[in-house]
């Protein structure tokens, strides 16, 4: 009886270990050697409000320094100061509303929607037309590239994007991968499109992520971690905890008080 009754504990114990993995595992439907069509090899592509620095090269570098030059003007002594890109800093360029960015000589560009390879093959394009450079060599960066994640993450925080692509596993790997108690099938992505904020959710357990388009994560998506049933269970735990033993506290210096005055009235 003794052996059995070990037997059903050690059945127990499995069971609850399996349970337990499962809760934490990443494509749990994926076997080993399988091979996923990934969605459209996506690039992130420049939006309004992007920030970016525009670098031209040429052989002859005195052909490339006005298109790296920013005019600045001084109100208090009216002096006009010119800054180049070799400088210790680059001019940060904004995209605006419509998707434009103003260069020095060529004037504005339409660089939204486009990758940093479009961008740069198109302003080579528009120098080249121009005859003001005949070998152009142009060098889109960002600036401001962010993605925000919070939650159940080791780590939450805003973290920059130094990549064209990046996968929501690599995204959350920037914040230090959910805890145990980030409930894998409920991953949240906000991203901002045409002046709307859109929520979708996703099940990291599943293959099923790899054909979503939100498997590649966009500049300024945010990611939330929502903590699993587990984790809100010990919460409330927690939380009732604490009020007991508030409770029992008030209440014993409560009946301490009524002792000390029914001792002095004596």
């Amino acid at each position: 009886m003794r052996y059995f009754k070990l037997l059903i504990l050690g059945l127990v114990v499995m069971l609850c270990a399996c349970n337990a993995q499962r809760r934490v595992l990443y494509l749990q439907d994926v076997e080993s050697g399988s091979e996923i069509v990934l969605p459209e090899n996506y690039i992130i592509r420049l939006k309004p409000l992007d920030q970016i620095t525009v670098v031209v090269n040429s052989k002859n570098p005195e052909l490339a320094m006005p298109f790296n030059t920013s005019t600045s003007y001084n109100a208090l002594n009216g002096t006009v100061t010119n800054s180049t890109a070799n400088e210790s800093s680059l001019q940060v360029l904004t995209v605006d509303s419509k998707g434009y960015i103003a260069l020095p000589v060529i004037g504005k560009v339409k660089v939204g929607g486009l990758t940093r390879e479009e961008a740069e093959a198109k302003i080579e394009k528009m120098i080249i037309d121009g005859e003001y450079i005949a070998d152009p060599k142009v060098n889109v960066r960002f600036a401001n590239l962010t993605v925000s994640i919070i939650g159940e993450v080791t780590k939450p925080g805003r973290y920059n994007i130094n990549k064209d692509q990046l996968t929501i596993f690599e995204a959350l790997a920037l914040a230090g991968d959910m805890t145990i108690y980030g409930n894998r099938e409920d991953v949240a992505i906000i991203r901002e499109k045409e002046g709307k904020s859109i929520v979708t959710k996703l099940d990291l357990r599943s293959q099923d992520i790899f054909s979503s388009p939100y498997f590649y994560i966009e500049q300024n998506d945010v990611i939330i971690v929502s903590p699993n049933k587990y984790k809100a269970a010990t919460a409330e735990i927690n939380q009732n905890r604490s009020f007991w033993i508030s409770l029992t506290s008030t209440a014993i210096s409560l009946a301490t008080l009524v002792i000390t005055i029914l001792t002095v009235s004596k």
